[in-house]
């Protein structure tokens, strides 16, 4: 087991920093307050913020054991987090050690990263790094997913950990594009193609008795559009076997905490489409920094022939480039309607090192046999059987 102790120590290279680390709930519990102003100081994104976390901690992963490992100056000033837990798989009956981040599952964090003050990115993960070098033997793997393609983490981690088993591998596109905030609306709905379209369907709303749109944001108000939107969101998918994005009572549990303190920090952009005293449609965005994070939606099946979604998503255009916001972010997937508001992508990444067991090594080779398996089925069935057969799936996991 990593203790405290071990840490506060650290080895010679990692002086400069004072790392340490929260291993308990409690203790994260306590830590909001700092957490969030070195969010706010640095450039790391949305998902790494406490108010994501800590309820995905409490919601999703109650078993597994906090591991943040953080930095300080010597001033006693937080510098960087490096938010992991630690938790033990056994595959075949052998029990393999992983450290992972927090907030890796379930809840479709991209971005995910150390948290370090900004100018300070590579000191604080290097320091991260070499403490991981110096405890490798209490871990077997290390995995950290869904970190951003040019993350200097995934160059410190290739640097320090130098002679080492470490892999990477691609993950997730995620469309994006930069925002003028001086350019009005007309303009950029023209650049993107959808004027018409969404000027056509807008006007066609806004002719039915009791159509409005209404954006909740104070943490007091949340409870009847989160139940609006799960409604719509779960309709949204029914007859594609499921959401794979939120699932389940404990994920919504986690949604209703995190919508609450995101919404605390003046984070959270809920968005309701009403028509004649109904919701028909939903969008669940998260406001970061400079940015529009549009994470998830949901319509009504019987209105979407009425394009609500896409009238929804231009609403969410609108108030973003009012409120000087320079960029909107459709996180991974890359959907159709996704490329007709945007341009550009970025691409997300996952770093694996094996500290040089084989426990770490025998999981690696076990997950490629899993996947040769599976590819291999899915060359032998028909494309239609392959899409009915993740629909069953979906279906089930849902009713579980």
């Amino acid at each position: 087991m990593i203790r405290e102790d071990e840490l506060r120590q650290g080895p010679k290279a990692a002086r400069r920093l004072d790392v340490s680390a929260v291993g308990s709930l409690s203790a994260l519990a306590g830590m909001r307050a700092e957490w969030d102003a070195l969010l706010d100081a640095s450039d790391a994104g949305p998902f790494n913020a406490w108010e994501w976390l800590y309820p995905w901690c409490r919601r999703i992963a109650p078993e597994r054991r906090p591991l943040v490992l953080t930095a300080r100056d010597a001033a006693g000033t937080l510098v960087g987090l490096l938010p992991l837990g630690l938790e033990t798989r056994r595959v075949a009956g052998v029990p393999v050690r992983r450290l992972g981040f927090l907030g890796e599952t379930h809840v479709g964090s991209d971005y995910l990263d150390v948290v370090a003050r900004r100018g300070l990115e590579r000191d604080v993960a290097e320091s991260f790094a070499r403490m991981l070098v110096a405890l490798r033997e209490e871990w077997d793997v290390l995995d950290l997913t869904d970190l951003r393609e040019d993350s200097v983490t995934v160059d410190v981690l290739r640097e320090v950990f130098h002679g080492h088993d470490v892999r990477l591998s691609e993950r997730y596109v995620c469309p994006y594009d930069v925002l003028d905030p001086r350019e009005p609306f007309d303009a950029f709905l023209k650049r993107t193609g959808r004027r018409d379209n969404y000027l056509r369907r807008r006007k066609w709303l806004e002719k039915q008795e009791g159509y409005r749109i209404e954006r909740t944001e104070a943490p007091g108000e949340l409870a009847g559009p989160m139940t609006d939107f799960f409604r719509l969101h779960s309709a949204r998918w029914a007859e594609d076997g499921g959401s794979q994005g939120i699932k389940g009572s404990g994920v919504e549990a986690f949604h209703r905490d995190a919508t609450q303190w995101l919404a605390e920090r003046g984070r959270l952009w809920l968005y309701t489409m009403k028509v004649g005293g109904k919701a028909v449609a939903s969008v669940y965005g998260i406001v970061h920094g400079h940015r529009f994070v549009y994470f998830q939606s949901g319509y009504d099946p019987e209105w979407r022939n009425r394009s609500v979604g896409l009238v929804l998503v231009g609403e969410s255009f609108k108030d973003a480039l009012a409120a000087g916001l320079t960029e909107y972010d459709f996180l991974r997937g890359t959907e159709t309607y996704k490329s007709d508001w945007v341009s550009k992508q970025r691409r997300t990444v996952s770093v694996r090192v094996h500290s040089g067991t084989k426990a770490g090594q025998w999981y690696s080779r076990a997950e490629e046999l899993a996947r040769k398996a599976r590819n291999a089925a899915k060359q032998v069935l028909p494309g239609t059987w392959v899409e009915k057969v993740r629909r069953l799936r979906r279906r089930r996991a849902a009713v579980h």
